[in-house]
């Protein structure tokens, strides 16, 4: 199977990129977490997106805030599909880092979800992933039933709470 790289801006993304990080070892994905800089160590995050095929790759995880450029400087130098995760910043709430990431020139994209959604960067990963891989796809279907049934009995819950209004 192979693996999900998560690159962050800043150590102080971790807290965003934690649910992405458990969600990914649940699905039984290898993954390396790292500390790059687009703007910081810009040499660093092409080699290691240059190398990402070669290094057992799959899909890689960008997480940054304010002007977060790291998606797209690692989507520049791979074919390997880039997923942003724009982190919440003090200023404008993530506004900026989501404009930043999804706003790519045409030939380089990188696919977005929302403001700190790593879960959701985390499952996209998987599903990309288990298009050549049986196993996990069958792990997301049963994922995907789990939540259905979680919500059935939310809405059973919900409708004895009715009967006592």
């Amino acid at each position: 199977m192979k693996k999900v790289a998560i690159i962050m801006g800043s150590d102080s993304d971790l807290p965003v990129v934690t649910p992405a990080i458990r969600q990914l070892k649940e699905l039984g994905i290898e993954t390396e977490v790292r500390v790059m800089s687009a703007h910081r160590t810009p040499q660093e995050a092409n080699e290691f997106s240059a190398s990402a095929i070669e290094n057992g790759f799959g899909v890689i995880i960008a997480a940054a805030g304010m002007a977060a450029h790291l998606g797209g400087v690692l989507a520049a130098s791979t074919t390997l599909p880039v997923i942003g995760i724009p982190c919440s910043a003090k200023v404008l709430d993530g506004m900026d880092a989501m404009l930043a990431t999804v706003m790519m020139p045409p030939g380089i994209p990188v696919a977005t979800v929302g403001v700190n959604a790593a879960k959701n960067a985390a499952i996209l990963a998987a599903e990309i992933i288990a298009v050549g891989d049986e196993a996990l796809m069958r792990k997301l279907q049963n994922m995907r039933k789990k939540m259905a049934q979680q919500v059935r009995e939310k809405d059973a819950a919900l409708q004895e709470k009715l009967k006592e209004i």
